[in-house]
C-alpha cells in the first residue's frame, strides 16, 4: 500500500509541484537557498561580538532562533515537494529575498538606525512573509492528503499568535520587545510540539533530511572560520596569531568529525528503519527542534573565537565574554549533540 502511493506520488505532478520520493536527495536549488542563512548567522555573530553583554547574546539567540525555524519549515517542504521545480522553487525564491531583508536588518533588530525605514518593522515584516509563502506552497504539495492539509491548517494558529507578540514588541521596542520575541517564539515553539505529537506530518525521503540538516552544520561551521579571518583580519601577521588560528581551524574541525563521523550516520539508518509515526517524531524532535542547540553553539563558539583573534598579539586577557562565548558556545553544541544522539 506504502509502494502504491509513492507510486501514485511521482507520477502526478500538482499545480506545478513535483512531489518527492523515497530517494529524494537534497537538490542545489535548497544548497543555493541556504547561502542567505550563512549571511544571516553571520550577522547575528556580528551583532552578539558588537553588544558584548550577555543580553546581546541573548537578543541574538533569539533572532538564530526565528531563522532557524524558517529553514526548518522550508525543510519539511523540501522534503515534500521538489524545491528546484514549479511553484516551490518560485516561492523559495520569493522566501530567499525575505530572508535576505532579515540578515539586512539584524544590526537595527533593537535599534533602528537614524533616517530609512524602521528596521525592526521591516524585520518582523520580512520573517512573517517568509512563514506567510511557506504555508500555502506546503498546502497546495499536500494536494490530496487531507491529513497533512488539516495538519498545515491548525499549525497556522501559532504562527498568528505569534505574529500578534513579534509586531508589538518592534513597535515598543527596548526590554519588552526582547520579552515579546521570547514570547512569540515560546508560542510558536510548544505549539506547533503540542501539535505535531500526534500529527499529520509526512517525511518521504530519510536521506534528504538528514542531509539537509547535515549540510546546514556544515555551513554554521563554515561561519565559525570565517569569524577567524575576521578575527584576525587588519593584525599584522605573528606567531600568537598564526597559532590561534590554527587552534580555531582545528576546533572547527572537532565539531564537525563529532557529527558527520560519529553520529550522522547511524541517525539516518535509525530513521530509515523507523516506520511511518515514528520516524516523523524522531524527525521533529531530534531535528528539527534537537539541532537548534548545535547549531546555537556553532554560532556562539563562533563569537569566542573571534574574541580570541582579535586578541591574540595583546597583552592584555581575553575577557570574561569572548572567554564565556567560546567555551559556553562549545558547552551548547555537546549538549545539543549528546540529546540528538540519545533521541536517535
Amino acid at each position: 500500500m506504502v509502494e502504491q502511493d509513492q507510486v501514485q506520488r511521482r507520477g502526478r505532478v500538482l499545480g506545478g509541484v513535483h512531489p518527492t520520493g523515497e530517494d529524494h536527495r537534497v537538490t542545489t536549488f535548497e544548497l543555493f537557498f541556504d547561502l542567505v542563512y550563512v549571511f544571516a548567522a553571520t550577522q547575528v555573530t556580528g551583532y552578539m561580538a558588537h553588544e558584548h553583554s550577555a543580553y546581546g547574546v541573548l537578543q541574538g539567540l533569539l533572532l538564530l532562533a526565528l531563522l532557524w525555524w524558517t529553514w526548518s519549515a522550508y525543510a519539511w517542504l523540501g522534503n515534500q515537494a521538489r524545491a528546484d521545480e514549479g511553484l516551490v522553487r518560485a516561492g523559495m525564491a520569493v522566501a530567499m529575498a525575505a530572508i535576505f531583508v532579515v540578515a539586512l536588518t539584524i544590526p537595527e533588530a533593537w535599534q533602528d538606525a537614524p533616517g530609512g525605514l524602521n528596521g525592526p518593522l521591516v524585520l518582523v515584516g520580512a520573517y512573517l512573509l517568509v512563514r506567510c509563502v511557506h504555508l500555502p506552497l506546503y498546502a497546495v504539495a499536500a494536494t490530496g492528503d487531507r491529513g497533512l492539509r488539516h495538519q498545515l491548517a491548525i499549525t497556522s494558529g501559532p504562527l498568528l499568535a505569534s505574529a500578534a507578540l513579534l509586531v508589538p514588541g518592534v513597535l515598543v521596542g527596548g526590554s519588552t520587545q526582547t520579552l515579546l520575541f521570547a514570547g512569540a517564539l515560546l508560542v510558536d515553539w510548544v505549539g506547533v510540539w503540542l501539535i505535531s505529537r500526534h500529527g499529520n506530518w509526512r517525511l518521504y525521503s530519510p536521506a534528504h533530511w538528514t542531509e539537509r540538516h547535515g549540510l546546514f552544520i556544515i555551513l554554521a561551521i563554515g561561519e565559525s572560520v570565517v569569524a577567524i579571518g575576521v578575527g584576525a583580519a587588519q593584525q599584522p601577521i605573528s606567531g600568537p596569531l598564526l597559532v590561534a588560528a590554527i587552534l580555531g581551524v582545528a576546533a572547527a574541525v572537532g565539531l564537525w568529525w563529532l557529527y558527520f563521523d560519529v553520529a550522522s550516520l547511524a541517525a539516518e539508518h535509525r530513521l530509515v528503519e523507523a516506520p511511518g509515526l515514528a520516524r516523523v517524531r524522531l524527525a521533529v524532535e531530534a531535528y528539527t527542534y534537537g539541532h537548534f542547540p548545535i547549531v546555537a553553539g556553532i554560532v556562539l563558539a563562533a563569537v569566542g573565537v573571534e574574541g580570541v583573534l582579535a586578541h591574540a598579539d595583546k597583552s592584555k586577557s581575553l575577557g570574561g565574554f569572548s572567554a564565556a562565548a567560546l567555551f559556553g558556545g562549545v558547552a551548547l553544541y555537546l549538549a545539543g549533540y549528546l540529546l540528538f544522539k540519545r533521541r536517535m
